[in-house]
């Protein structure tokens, strides 16, 4: 495919190095420098990857072409800072989440990139997945009726307790533990699954939630950013969504879909190449019950599956959204993680955080249609779409 391929890195923290391992799977994609205020850290990770390092920001935007690429991998009080500047400098973003730290300022960044006509999105870009393009072909398929319910887990263990020193990148950067939980679990994992219920069904019409800060991160002065939230998103095309994220629970990233004629699930919203399957529901004597034996789906074209070599348990293509977004700046129609999307997850992700003990509802100001599918992920194949 021909497209605009190079692309600048900004901020060469952990996330950094994902991004980089999954490169391997896009020769296309040329890396023009990379960029952080830690000269040690930038040094660090541009010899690893044999990227060249530059000593400012405004140099790496010079040497970016103004059809190329700002890859915002910046700490999220960053991002609204870095990406205002790369696009007040002419320069097409993609932002790791949340785009902010306040609506607000998300609105503010998505109207500047439409003034000065710039592709602006962001993570994450697991929604692209073969995993949740399948999932999307079996909704659109009726395999399981009107989708009435969704559980969607986000729960990470209890991560105080976890040994996160020892965690690094393949480059060697520590895991930011400090800044993750001051961020708070919310922001930094709740739009994994947002993404791809806004994408299959379009826009949230109110949120009702909860939050709290129930356990002692460890940290010098405390912490009181919340470490579970739960959410149920009311969908204006009809489904109720729960959203649970924490990082108190036993580790579980699964999504279960109750439809009128049986259950989609899917084990781990983390795995791009996660099994789909579906549960027909059936009477059996004087009992309702869903089949034992799941029926898996596969999608009639499916792609590659080769994976990226990393060290860790991350099992994605980080690389799926700034190629989506390339493709974009090149002229493609659809912009799968452009500003429509990225927003209104931004803006769901923040109230989840902040909704606080009182359970509140939220109405939500900005609005995004269901995303097209993936070109090759249209239908199912003929043995696993009808059950």
């Amino acid at each position: 495919m021909s497209m605009p391929s190079r692309v600048a890195v900004v901020g060469t923290g952990y996330v950094a190095d994902l991004y980089m391992r999954s490169i391997e799977l896009h020769p296309e994609v040329q890396i023009v420098g990379a960029y952080d205020l830690r000269t040690d850290r930038l040094h660090q990770f541009c010899d690893f990857w044999n990227v060249l390092a530059m000593d400012s920001l405004e140099a790496l935007i010079a040497a970016l072409p103004t059809d190329g690429l700002v890859l915002n991998l910046t700490s999220p009080a960053s991002h609204y800072k870095v990406s205002r500047t790369c696009l007040e400098a002419g320069r097409h973003v993609y932002s790791e989440k949340p785009l902010a730290l306040n609506f607000e300022d998300a609105c503010k960044l998505v109207s500047l990139a439409e003034e000065r006509g710039l592709q602006f999105g962001g993570a994450p870009c697991s929604h692209l997945s073969r995993a949740a393009q399948t999932l999307g072909a079996a909704v659109h398929s009726g395999i399981a009726g009107p989708i009435r319910l969704v559980y969607a887990e986000l729960d990470d263990g209890y991560i105080p307790q976890a040994p996160y020193v020892k965690w690094l990148s393949e480059s060697g950067a520590p895991w930011p533990y400090e800044n993750e939980m001051r961020t708070g679990c919310t922001l930094e994992h709740a739009g994994y699954v947002l993404t791809w219920m806004i994408a299959i069904f379009g826009s949230i019409r109110t949120i009702t939630a909860f939050s709290t800060a129930a356990i002692d991160k460890g940290l010098d002065g405390g912490c009181d950013t919340p470490d579970i939230s739960i959410g149920i998103l009311q969908f204006d095309s009809g489904p109720v969504v729960r959203v649970t994220c924490t990082i108190v629970a036993p580790h579980d990233h699964r999504i279960l879909m109750v439809g009128d004629k049986g259950v989609l699930e899917v084990d781990d919203s983390w795995k791009n190449a996660a099994p789909v399957v579906f549960r027909k529901r059936f009477k059996l004597l004087r009992r309702l019950m869903e089949s034992p034996v799941p029926r898996k789906l596969q999608l009639a074209a499916d792609p590659s599956t080769r994976k990226a070599r990393r060290r860790g348990a991350a099992s994605m293509d980080f690389f799926l959204g700034p190629i989506e977004h390339l493709a974009a700046i090149q002229g493609a129609k659809v912009n799968r993680v452009g500003p429509a999307l990225t927003l209104h997850m931004t803006e769901a992700t923040l109230f989840l955080q902040s909704a606080g003990q009182e359970s509140t509802t939220y109405r939500m100001k900005s609005r995004c249609d269901p995303l097209p599918s993936m070109d090759w992920a249209q239908t199912l194949r003929s043995d696993g779409g009808k059950g």
